[in-house]
């Protein structure tokens, strides 16, 4: 019978560790990965580390404006636009912010006397400026009075959803006043900005050609 290999016989000392099997190896491998991820050894910062940037208050501006007819001074971050100083600020939701990106005319309004997106308007830049919206289109003083092409729009059955109405009834007005109503093609041409999702764009034209024609 062979001899036993020496290495075999010899005991271990006196108070040493057993060979660790390779699951406690992988365990005490896997705790200790924990540890150091959670940051539990994490001590203050080093001297002359930089401290976090406390964020500023973004810069603001005053304005004075004239909305519906209403002087109105009102102070607000320089980066507002026309439709959230009008949603907001004043408590004028007739202007619907639909893309937020100039895209679909929801949001339109007049600024002294011509259309634009209130979504890409700095509100800041409008000092001294006439800004005219939905709520402020009919004439009167709340007596239920509509305007022509808000009545024109009633009769043509010239919307749906309603949620593009606003805007389309404001690009219409300045249409209007810009003089682009010789031809339906002219009218399309001039309303292409304003996207309807429900599809009443023939109506919409019968109702700008009404106003114009009476027809």
């Amino acid at each position: 019978m062979p001899a036993e290999h020496p290495e075999s016989t010899v005991p271990p000392p006196a108070g040493a560790p057993k060979d660790p099997s390779r699951r406690t190896f992988v365990a005490t491998g896997v705790i200790g990965g924990v540890v150091v991820a959670g940051g539990l050894g994490a001590g203050p910062p080093a001297i002359g580390a930089e401290p976090a940037a406390v964020s500023e208050a973004p810069p603001s501006d005053r304005v004075s404006l004239s909305v519906n007819g209403t002087r109105h001074t009102v102070t607000i971050d320089n980066r507002t636009s026309l439709l959230d100083l009008l949603r907001e600020h004043l408590g004028l939701t007739g202007s619907k912010k639909g893309c937020n990106a100039g895209a679909c005319g929801a949001c339109t309004v007049l600024v002294d006397g011509r259309r634009v997106n209130s979504c890409l308007t700095l509100a800041v830049r409008l000092e001294d400026a006439e800004v005219t919206t939905i709520e402020g289109l009919a004439p009167g003083d709340g007596d239920g009075e509509l305007h022509p092409l808000q009545r024109a729009f009633i009769d043509e059955d010239a919307f749906q959803c309603g949620f593009c109405t606003s805007g389309q009834i404001m690009s219409g007005v300045g249409c209007i006043q810009e003089g682009h109503t010789g031809s339906g093609e002219e009218i399309r041409e001039w309303m292409s900005g304003n996207i309807c999702r429900c599809g009443c764009y023939v109506k919409i034209v019968r109702a700008i050609e009404q106003t114009v024609h009476g027809k």
